[in-house]
């Protein structure tokens, strides 16, 4: 197991590693930012001075060396919209979207596991039938439609909810309702698909004929053995709303890293970009390696 993951640790530094390359010369693509942060009428004295000063006067090559030595001593520069260090506007952002991703993929990973196992235990059922529509609504539904639409229904039309803002938890129910929707149903339709073939299992008609009651039969004996499919979907989930909750977050004004990443990139604000995407690919490696622990714990012989 710890070869395993030493590997898995070498290829994700590797991958970092490309990360880094890819991302440093396309974000060099956007333009230069002395046309954003100096007056229209600035003259190239002051343009000059300015790419001096934040290192935009060498060539890429150079830049890209430095840069590199920098975040070795974890240096990401400093942020050229805010004058503050990148890293610090990064990880004030990032944990604004890990409490929201924390929060939706509690309730989502709670919800599908329950209302999966209970539909494979009840197949053919009216609540089997009314799971896997959900499911399927759920999974094909586009966060951006489903946000709007909330935004127009429960803010606009009715007045429930605010439509932007972290003030109250009030402002968190919409972005975290938006958020569940896709996972719900991905992860619903794995756990349902795994707790029907793990239900038909020889363990399970053993314990039946025991007179093993319902319950401990669907929650202990079959689902444990249904999880590593569902680990693996609630990882990558876990993931993509990490990485992925562009759309939602700047819909909803939630000052989380997505949020920023598109204001940064918008702004050209380089180090801000670079510390972003560091922050979020090693959160994502991490997340990784706890699934890879995960897996041994629910199953021996992946430990040998």
């Amino acid at each position: 197991m710890k070869k395993t993951l030493g590997k898995r640790g070498l290829t994700s530094f590797v991958s970092l590693l490309v990360l880094i390359v890819l991302v440093f010369f396309l974000s060099r693509l956007t333009g230069d930012p002395t046309s954003l942060y100096l007056p229209v009428d600035a003259s190239e004295t002051m343009r000059e001075n300015f790419r001096e000063i934040h290192g935009l006067n060498d060539p890429v090559l150079v830049q890209f060396w430095h840069y590199v030595t920098d975040i070795a001593r974890l240096d990401f520069g400093e942020s050229l919209r805010k004058a503050r260090p990148a890293l610090e506007v990064v990880i004030e952002a990032f944990a604004w979207t890990l409490q929201l991703a924390f929060i939706t993929m509690v309730l989502v990973t709670a919800a599908a596991i329950t209302v999966g196992a209970i539909a494979a235990f009840n197949v053919g059922t009216w609540f089997d039938r009314a799971a896997s529509v959900l499911s399927l609504i759920g999974a094909s539904a586009p966060d951006f439609w489903v946000a709007i639409v909330g935004i127009v229904v429960f803010s606009v039309t009715l007045g429930w909810l605010p439509t932007s803002g972290t003030g109250t938890p009030w402002h968190w129910v919409l972005p975290v309702a938006v958020l569940f929707i896709r996972p719900f149903g991905l992860i619903l339709q794995i756990v349902r698909g795994s707790m029907i073939n793990a239900l038909g299992s020889a363990y399970v008609k053993t314990a039946r004929a025991k007179g093993v009651k319902n319950r401990p039969i669907i929650f202990v004996h079959a689902l444990r053995n249904a999880m590593l499919p569902v680990i693996t979907v609630i990882g990558d989930q876990a993931a993509a709303l990490l990485n992925g909750a562009v759309v939602v977050e700047t819909i909803f004004g939630f000052p989380g890293v997505g949020k920023l990443m598109i204001d940064s990139i918008m702004q050209r604000d380089f180090n801000v970009i670079l510390a972003a995407i560091m922050v979020t690919a090693i959160a994502i490696f991490i997340m990784n390696l706890l699934i890879d622990l995960a897996y041994a714990v629910l199953d021996p012989r992946i430990r040998t």
